[in-house]
């Protein structure tokens, strides 16, 4: 049974920086994508980045591009996310997730292909 756990959310201000970590446990697949998806108030989930397991492959939004760092500990089963110069748009609950890929499968951030939740930690940039 696949837990993730979230962590590193908060208030900060604009332009600050944030690193979120979320823990995996019993994820004993080698292969699949574990990323971080958000959701505002009145909006719907959105993928921010994924990462590949295997390949180290990540996939960003356009909106985080070159502020965002996804990075992953496979020793450890945790995902980073690196967040700098934030903005008010970027508030949002902040959630990680898993998708179980087959083998000749890519990354993507389609919440539809993710399985498992975290519960999320909330991130407000103001």
């Amino acid at each position: 049974h696949v837990q993730l756990v979230e962590s590193g959310g908060g208030s900060v201000q604009i332009g600050g920086s944030l690193t979120l970590a979320c823990a995996a446990s019993g994820l004993t697949y080698t292969l699949y994508c574990i990323g971080w998806f958000r959701q505002a108030p009145g909006k719907e989930r959105e993928g921010v980045a994924v990462i590949d397991s295997g390949t180290g492959r990540t996939v960003y939004a356009d909106s985080v591009k070159g502020r965002f760092t996804i990075s992953q500990d496979n020793g450890k089963k945790t995902v980073y996310l690196q967040m700098n110069s934030l903005e008010p748009e970027d508030t949002a609950m902040y959630y990680c997730a898993v998708h179980l890929r087959g083998l000749r499968d890519t990354c993507a951030q389609s919440v539809g292909d993710f399985r498992y939740w975290g519960q999320g930690t909330q991130v407000t940039v103001s």
